[in-house]
């Protein structure tokens, strides 16, 4: 069995026009030589993601979803510039190669890049890893850190400084995804109404020091070494990296981070092994972070909830699509449910908090 992630039969209704990309790429990529095939990579419910596979040379291509999209999602010029440009500063971009913008090729932008070959966990480790309790809580601690290392990064000296709007982020993460969540409800959805209340009420001021938000950082989408799996060697999905508070991004992977003692419904969605015997819990996660980081988090919560909250926009604007037929791909049916329980999981911690 290879541990390297391994592509599948593209998903019906999510098909390429092999030839039209084949003449694309030799035209654009020097040394490609005979007919590629293509498959696709199975994770991901956002961008589309297929290995174009040739014979002495394998790419990525990264296309937008089929059906509507929210107005500024899904930009595929965007992500190439930040992958291209951040990896003076974070060696653990891929290489982007090239952007097709003619969207009558295929039916949409896309672009191309280095396929970065190693492990990617999923749901669970494999045991073929060997990763023992001890060697699992480096593992996560080494995680941890490459967010922190991220938030470091001297984004100007990368010519990434027009990225996003630090100034009054907070403010538009919350605003924005209530618009948007609103925009994607369906007769069955819930409204979120006392969340996003309190999200209003208990808003902190944005962080002094701004840095780069990933906004998708879990281990699904970082890279492990196959040869020495202690190792991170890419990490990928920059579809939302914008400049913003480090905390925010925080929250953002803390709403991913189902932990051993989860109960059952919430251990449904889990979909990185970040329960396993050695993985932090979110508390000592976040206290990770603030040592490396150097800074005091003594209460979490309002980061926690707007993540929670994040997560049920995304879920939502999934279903929606799937919703109104405008994809076929099962996996988003029961996404209703786990926005339902996105919702009661986000009452349970303000009923809780302290703030």
């Amino acid at each position: 069995m290879t541990l390297t992630d391994q592509s599948t039969q593209v998903r019906s209704g999510e098909e390429l026009d092999l030839a039209a990309i084949d003449r694309y790429l030799k035209a654009h990529i020097d040394g490609l030589t005979g007919a590629p095939a293509v498959s696709q990579f199975p994770g991901g419910a956002s961008n589309l993601t297929y290995l174009v596979k040739y014979a002495d040379r394998e790419l990525v291509l990264r296309r937008p979803p089929f059906g509507q999209k929210a107005k500024s999602a899904h930009d595929m010029g965007r992500e190439f510039r930040i992958l291209n440009q951040l990896n003076n500063g974070f060696p653990y971009c891929p290489k982007a190669y090239a952007h097709c913008t003619d969207t009558h090729l295929i039916g949409s932008e896309f672009y191309v890049m280095e396929r970065v070959k190693g492990v990617i966990l999923r749901s669970d480790i494999p045991t073929a890893l060997n990763l023992d309790a001890a060697r699992t809580t480096a593992l996560c601690k080494s995680f941890i850190d490459r967010l922190v290392d991220l938030h470091r990064v001297d984004y100007s000296a990368c010519g990434l400084s027009d990225l996003g709007k630090p100034d009054g982020y907070v403010q538009r993460q919350i605003e924005g995804w209530a618009s948007r969540y609103d925009k994607a409800m369906t007769p069955d959805a819930p409204r979120w109404e006392q969340v996003k209340t309190w999200l209003r009420e208990k808003m902190p001021a944005d962080h002094v020091t701004p840095a780069i938000v990933h906004n998708d950082y879990r281990f699904d989408n970082v890279i492990l070494d196959a040869d020495n799996p202690m190792r991170i060697i890419g990490v990928l999905d920059w579809e939302m990296a914008t400049l913003g508070d480090p905390l925010m991004d925080l929250g953002n992977s803390l709403a991913y981070w189902i932990q051993a003692d989860d109960p059952a419904p919430v251990q449904l969605m889990r979909r990185q092994p970040s329960n396993a015997p050695g993985m932090l819990t979110r508390r000592q996660f976040v206290d990770h972070y603030a040592e490396r980081a150097g800074i005091d988090l003594d209460n979490f919560d309002f980061y926690y909830c707007y993540g929670l909250f994040r997560l049920a926009g995304i879920v939502q604007q999934i279903y929606f699509r799937y919703f109104h037929g405008q994809t076929q791909d099962k996996r988003f049916a029961q996404f209703i449910h786990m926005n339902r329980l996105l919702e009661q999981m986000t009452l349970q911690v303000i009923a809780k908090s302290s703030l």
